[in-house]
């Protein structure tokens, strides 16, 4: 859903950018700086860690998420469990690796 701001938010915004003078007509093709500059300036909510609708773990270690297979490499004997008594709770797996790579994000270039 795009972003709505209503004519005289943007003309202030505007105005704040140095963009028009305060009352000025604001060129079109200023427009979407502006609606830029107001959506940096509106809260984030705060990233929702991903939650699972239902685990299912079968005698022999087969994992579904979701109704979706797992991979094939959990640990059956390195499973924790912990329930809440409505249900929910959280699992731990353990996926064994003969090599794990751990990616560093480049800087961005605000960072250079």
């Amino acid at each position: 859903m795009p972003a709505q701001f209503p004519d005289d938010q943007i003309a202030t915004k505007a105005a704040q950018l140095g963009l028009i003078d305060e009352g000025g007509d604001l060129p079109r093709h200023l427009r979407s700086k502006v609606i830029a500059a107001l959506m940096q300036e509106r809260p984030r909510p705060a990233a929702a860690s991903p939650v699972a609708g239902q685990i299912v773990i079968q005698p022999g270690g087969t994992v579904t998420v979701d109704g979706r297979p797992f991979p094939w490499l959990v640990q059956a004997d390195l499973i924790e469990v912990t329930l809440q008594p409505d249900g929910s709770g959280m699992v731990r797996l353990t996926l064994p690796a003969r090599n794990i790579q751990i990616h560093k994000p480049l800087p961005s270039e605000s960072e250079s």
